[in-house]
């Protein structure tokens, strides 16, 4: 299974990183000058669970070709058009798009540019960043992916990435709800950011208090309504 990355930033170049480390054919689609970077000092993971300096295949937006089954869709919400437009040569052909970004409405661009049945579902739980210096670095424990299918028809693709996955060094799970999960995300990620950009104040010490944790349940409960409606 041919995997192409767009973007070797911090969730990208982690999990696309530890997928070339365990053997899987990945490519990178990046930049002319982090090409460069990555020809010169390798793909440079700093993590918890081990450090790597990995030789990995890029690419160009210039070069790409539709040979790929699995584009791993890694932008920031901000380069989100942007990103459409540079992977849109690879997913000309049988490529189906895994997005990796928080939220839900990243799904309705994905599916307006290139139809339902070439999205599939995903979730990523890891704290990483790309530093200056070109490394990436993975902040804590937490590395993990799960993803699936969003139509009957994506289910063998799902299947043979799980093929794929078999001794990555990180955890994942092939889900039948993926939806749902990243539901689940954004309702935690929606009252975290609400609750601590309200009470200007850590997280831990609002809930610390009866009437913080009352509050903070109340906008849970409020998010997850506008998530079922």
């Amino acid at each position: 299974m041919k995997i192409l990355v767009l973007g070797a930033g911090g969730v990208g170049g982690y999990f696309g990183g530890r997928m070339a480390q365990a053997g899987a054919d990945v490519t990178f689609l990046v930049r002319p000058k982090r090409a460069e970077a990555i020809a010169r000092d390798g793909l440079r993971i700093a993590s918890p669970h081990g450090n790597a300096r990995l030789k990995v295949k890029c690419v160009t937006r210039d070069a790409v070709k539709p040979d790929y089954a699995i584009v791993l869709f890694t932008a920031k919400a901000y380069d989100l058009e942007s990103a459409l437009d540079a992977l849109a040569p690879a997913m000309d052909g049988p490529a189906l798009a895994l997005p990796l970004l928080n939220g839900m409405a990243h799904l309705q661009a994905l599916d307006a540019r290139f139809g339902r049945e070439k999205v599939l579902g995903g979730v990523a739980y890891i704290a990483a960043t790309l530093a200056a210096d070109g490394e990436v670095r993975h902040l804590n424990d937490f590395h993990r992916i799960v993803f699936g299918a969003r139509t009957p028809s994506q289910k063998p693709a799902c299947d043979a990435l799980a093929e794929a996955l078999a001794g990555v060094k990180f955890d994942w799970k092939q889900l039948d709800d993926i939806e749902q999960a990243m539901w689940d995300k954004w309702v935690l990620l929606a009252t975290l950011a609400g609750i601590t950009g309200l009470m200007r104040a850590p997280v831990g010490d609002i809930v610390a208090t009866g009437s913080g944790e009352k509050l903070t349940l109340a906008l849970l409960g409020e998010c997850a309504a506008v998530a079922r409606a």
